[in-house]
């Protein structure tokens, strides 16, 4: 597996560490949760010859374990994680393939959330070996305020790449299929942090200043939805 990342590397350009890892996202999610957070479910779709059902059979392939920094493309970054999972390219050769048969030509993911939340990758990035369809984080399940039952975790991507509650995996030829969460401004096709692809159009250090002020209410809007249903009995 890859290497662990030094807590005392230099943080990519524009970012700055938190001690805390806060639940984030585009803020009309902030009262959208999961309906399962203990079952996997997920399910293979876009240009396959069949549609099929992935349950707890993913456990079945090798588990993985893999300490990372997250990079929030706001600008904030969460040092050393640990999460446990399943590396994404195991889940491709095991189970999607053989099961789901996918178009050779079907190169262009489309991840979507329980929760409605919308992402892409490439195929190719996301079979690099530190890509992991994620279920524990710090040695415990995830939680529902970081992706249970199931989460992408792609370190070399912006944090709105690693799609939580993970429901759906549609490969597709193109990007006809796929309409961003956000404006479209703000989801780059691939979200590399070295290269600072925060989005599109315009450059990496002219977004950090549109996002950096937002964190902060961000934060406590996710923050006080959490509690709100903690509340209610509801999670």
């Amino acid at each position: 597996m890859p290497p662990e990342e030094s807590p005392t590397a230099p943080l990519p350009p524009g970012q700055r560490a938190r001690g805390d890892f806060p639940r984030f996202g585009l803020t009309q999610f902030a009262n959208r949760f999961p309906a399962e957070t203990a079952r996997i479910n997920l399910q293979l779709e876009g240009e396959v010859a069949e549609s099929v059902t992935i349950g707890e059979e993913l456990r079945e392939l090798a588990r993985v374990e893999l300490t990372a920094d997250f990079h929030c493309v706001t600008t904030w970054t969460t040092r050393g994680l640990r999460w446990s999972g399943f590396r994404f390219a195991d889940f491709h050769e095991r189970l999607v393939l053989p099961r789901a048969r996918p178009a050779a030509s079907a190169q262009f993911v489309i991840l979507r959330g329980q929760d409605g939340a919308r992402t892409s990758l490439p195929l190719a990035d996301l079979l690099a070996p530190d890509v992991l369809l994620a279920d524990r984080l710090h040695g415990e399940p995830l939680s529902l305020a970081h992706g249970a039952p199931l989460r992408l975790v792609a370190p070399a991507h912006y944090g709105y790449k690693n799609a939580k509650h993970l429901s759906r995996v549609a490969f597709w030829s193109d990007d006809r299929h796929f309409r961003p969460s956000a404006f479209r401004f703000m989801d780059h096709p691939r979200a590399r942090v070295a290269f600072e692809e925060r989005g599109r159009y315009f450059p990496g250090w002219f977004l950090r200043l549109l996002y950096r002020p937002l964190v902060g209410p961000t934060i406590r809007l996710f923050a006080r939805r959490l509690e709100e249903r903690r509340r209610s009995g509801a999670g």
